[in-house]
């Protein structure tokens, strides 16, 4: 295995490393400087990539068995490395070391399952006069480009269906984490034929080409929802298939017999985990009017008590923002939340120190209507909302143009079901927010949240075209 110092330097092609002429700076947001170089690969890169993709589709499709072998092979490979990928991840991501560990336990878990996850053949007639059956064919080569946030799990969220039902990719992380990805192609090049996964990296316009290039038959794709807009109109011109997990600006609802303090921790680690940079995470809560100021205090609490600060350190509960235009972002719209008359209860301002840190922000007095409320932040803010009527919060919150998760907090479980029911979002959890994305579940966003399904056999057969073979009986099939 090479060393960290190493390790994410290359382009993985056709199964070899490949040299680049050019590279780009990764900056390591706990410093807010440069501590390392990506290649930037160019359109002639795309091109070899796709065209090592498309060979490989011609055999890689065909054996079923040595697609499930490689699937835990990799996964084995993955834990095996995660002593030296865990480091780089941190580095450029910012997510305290243990985070990074479990991340990529996480991502060899994905693998596992898809592994052992059957995909069927359907017979939906079998008599004296047709034998027919529905089956699930791999599309061919799959352009997947990942974000910043969960480098390696969203990475996997893609490359496990895809290459479990038989297709072959082209990857292309962030630009402001790619070295971990990069690594991924370096590990796996002795596990899987060349040519089956590709992972290239650069600053735009690669994902631009990679969108627009004629071999692949889907794109998959995690980032904003402004960029998936463009993602999809690119493969528009080609009718390209198009898996968007974009954004999502998630309520948490707490209905009037919830117990602030009892929901507190619970609430605050569903917004704040990975410092809040999770497409899920709780980016809003509703309370009602006579609970607020108690839950506000409950989670300034915590956010003034958890530690912020260097994510190789053990007691580094938060890390920094991942990049400079993020922390911009999440500085504009909480100096915008208090001059239109929000308060922050803890929190409200960048941490003075080098990186990108920012205080865990909890704020009383935002409305819907103001930017904080009404867009996803992303970072590790928190408006708390108060509300008089139940109806007209569920409301409020179904006019909106996202419909990612939700969650609803109650002492009366089956209350906050029928409530979850109401919401127009992929997902909902009762006295629990984001606990429903796992592997064997279908993760899917309503509205400008996504197209197509993640994860489970939805997504897997999210990587498939149907094919309907009917042939005539035979004996042995209406004898059957």
């Amino acid at each position: 295995m090479k060393s960290q110092a190493v390790l994410g330097r290359s382009a993985t092609i056709n199964g070899e490393l490949s040299p680049a002429t050019a590279f780009f700076d990764v900056v390591n947001p706990a410093t807010g400087k440069v501590f390392a170089q990506a290649p930037a690969c160019e359109r002639e890169h795309v091109d070899q990539a796709m065209t090592a993709a498309r060979d490989a589709f011609r055999t890689w499709q065909a054996d079923d068995d040595t697609r499930r072998v490689a699937l835990r092979a990799m996964a084995d490979t993955l834990d095996a490395a995660v002593g030296e990928l865990a480091p780089v991840l941190t580095a450029e991501q910012g997510k305290p070391l243990t985070e990074a560990h479990w991340e990529i336990g996480g991502a060899a878990q994905w693998l596992r399952y898809y592994a052992d996850l059957d995909l069927p053949r359907e017979v939906v007639q079998d008599d004296d006069s047709e034998f027919v059956e529905v089956i699930r064919r791999p599309l061919g080569v799959v352009a997947a480009i990942t974000p910043w946030n969960y480098p390696i799990m969203l990475a996997m969220w893609k490359i496990a269906p895809a290459l479990r039902a038989g297709n072959t990719m082209v990857l292309k992380p962030s630009p402001f984490t790619p070295l971990s990805t990069l690594a991924l192609g370096e590990i796996w090049r002795e596990v899987l034929p060349p040519g089956v996964l590709n992972v290239i990296a650069g600053p735009d316009p690669l994902g631009a080409w990679m969108t627009t290039h004629p071999i692949p038959r889907k794109i998959s794709f995690t980032g904003s929802t402004a960029t998936g807009k463009r993602v999809a109109a690119a493969a528009a011109d080609d009718l390209k298939r198009v898996t968007l997990e974009l954004g999502g600006n998630d309520p948490a609802i707490v209905l009037p017999d919830a117990d602030p303090a009892q929901i507190a921790e619970k609430l605050f680690w569903g917004a704040f985990a990975n410092n809040g940079q999770i497409c899920m995470a709780v980016k809003r809560v509703y309370v009602s009017e006579n609970q607020r100021d108690e839950l506000v205090e409950a989670l300034a609490v915590l956010a003034r008590d958890v530690v912020v600060g260097d994510p190789l350190s053990p007691d580094t509960r938060l890390g920094p923002v991942n990049n400079r235009p993020q922390f911009d972002r999440v500085s504009d719209l909480v100096a915008d939340a208090l001059a239109h008359g929000a308060v922050a209860a803890a929190g409200g301002e960048a941490l003075d120190r080098p990186g990108y840190f920012y205080a865990p922000t909890i704020l009383s007095g935002a409305q819907d209507g103001s930017r904080i409320v009404d867009e996803e932040q992303f970072g590790p803010v928190l408006p708390v909302v108060g509300y008089r009527d139940l109806d007209e919060v569920i409301e409020r919150v179904n006019r909106g143009n996202y419909g990612l998760t939700a969650s609803v907090w109650s002492a009366d479980v089956e209350r906050a079901a029928a409530v979850s029911a109401r919401l127009d979002c992929g997902q909902v959890t009762v006295n629990s927010h984001g606990s429903a994305a796992r592997p064997h579940l279908p993760f899917s966003g309503h509205k400008w949240s996504g197209v197509g399904v993640e994860n489970g056999p939805w997504g897997l057969y999210g990587f498939t075209d149907l094919q309907v073979i009917a042939r005539p009986a035979t004996a042995s099939s209406s004898s059957e």
